[in-house]
């Protein structure tokens, strides 16, 4: 029996995309349709990323644009705001001092989203700061953080928004232009479906002069985001591109853009996940603001993620997600996003962690696939 697999990316792919890789290659340094393959597919993106601006896309998972942006944005001795509610959140403040930046941190509940006013009172006391770091979606918590109204608030004070939307692109809504967002990271193999390996990074006309305007070079050739520039008008790329990588993100897109029922898909199903998992008596990490691609859960007591992970796959043939830091052990991760966000997936999964936590000791309060059912 094959493996059912439900973690938070990489997510499954559609047999059109999957195929999609086994097209025949182009040069894609000496064919003109390459080139306009390449524009076509990041016209496709600036309607999915609501922009007018460019998307770029980058040989590389979607890690390599969170650091992409700080190497093109940050100089030594800039200040930038690291808006830290999560571990990925977090993180960033390692990225901005790998670039010479000074770290302005701003910290807040991991179980709950950023709170505007309250960013806002600590705007008030700061001055200097040339950018912000933070995410949209913290993955390991589940958490959606209101870059609807944090990224205006940034604008408001002068700041450049650096966000990291990899596990909510595609997933929940997102409007860069509108919510006057500068830098916004993306990635294939989450709501999108498509292989890992390509990273998306919307740049809005702010961002780019900030970079273009720079005193010190750019630190990196890789992971400059300027080199790029006018590789339509000179058919030039600075790398060899990865054809098949493209092939695949150009169906998915296709894909995303006929059925058009991307983001109440992922409303529906993850607001029928949550309600069923808290129905049977089981406690989600986050207290509010949650995530429509990813639902993390506490162990109950008595139960470790390595027993779990093992009675579901071996019983079940069903690969859940743990998470790792401080979560390390003490949650458990179901991915619906892409197209793990479907019904019958989920259906599988739901029922599968019904019978393993049994088996391990606990007993849900319902049955929390039938739960899912009623919540639908």
């Amino acid at each position: 029996m094959e493996l059912l697999r439900m973690t938070p990316g990489p997510t499954y792919v559609t047999e059109a995309v999957r195929m999609a890789m086994a097209k025949p290659l182009m040069n894609p340094d000496l064919e003109d349709n390459f080139f306009e393959l390449y524009r076509e597919i990041q016209e496709k993106l600036k309607v999915l990323f609501e922009t007018r601006d460019e998307v770029l896309i980058l040989n590389g998972e979607g890690i390599m644009g969170l650091e992409a942006a700080c190497a093109s944005l940050i100089e030594p001795g800039d200040k930038i705001l690291c808006i830290d509610n999560g571990i990925f959140g977090h993180g960033f403040i390692d990225f901005v001092k790998l670039y010479g930046g000074e770290a302005v941190v701003f910290s807040s509940d991991y179980e709950k989203p950023v709170d505007v006013e309250t960013l806002e009172s600590f705007l008030k006391g700061q001055e200097g700061i040339k950018a912000a770091t933070l995410v949209h979606c913290e993955t390991p918590s589940g958490l959606l953080n209101d870059v609807e109204k944090i990224c205006p608030l940034l604008k408001k004070y002068g700041i450049l928004s650096i966000v990291d939307s990899v596990s909510a692109l595609a997933g929940e809504p997102l409007k860069m232009d509108e919510w006057q967002m500068d830098v916004v990271l993306g990635a294939t193999q989450k709501c999108i479906s498509a292989p890992p390996g390509l990273t998306l990074v919307g740049v809005s006309r702010m961002a780019r002069e900030a970079m273009e305007r720079r005193k010190e070079p750019i630190r990196s050739f890789y992971l400059n985001l300027l080199i790029f520039n006018e590789y339509y008008e000179k058919k030039w790329f600075p790398y060899s591109q990865p054809v098949s990588d493209l092939y695949a993100l150009n169906e998915a897109l296709n894909a995303l853009q006929e059925k058009g029922d991307h983001f109440l898909r992922h409303r529906v199903l993850g607001e029928a996940v949550r309600a069923s998992l808290q129905a049977s008596g089981l406690a989600l990490f986050a207290r509010e603001g949650f995530s429509n691609t990813v639902t993390t859960v506490r162990l109950p007591e008595g139960i470790t993620f390595q027993s779990l992970q093992k009675e579901m796959v071996e019983s079940h043939r069903i690969l859940i997600g743990g998470a790792f830091d401080f979560l390390h052990n003490q949650v458990f991760r179901i991915g619906h996003m892409g197209e793990n966000a479907r019904e019958e997936k989920l259906y599988l999964t739901l029922k599968a962690l019904d019978a393993s936590l049994r088996t391990l000791g606990f007993h849900p309060e319902k049955n929390i696939h039938k739960e899912f059912l009623k919540m639908l």
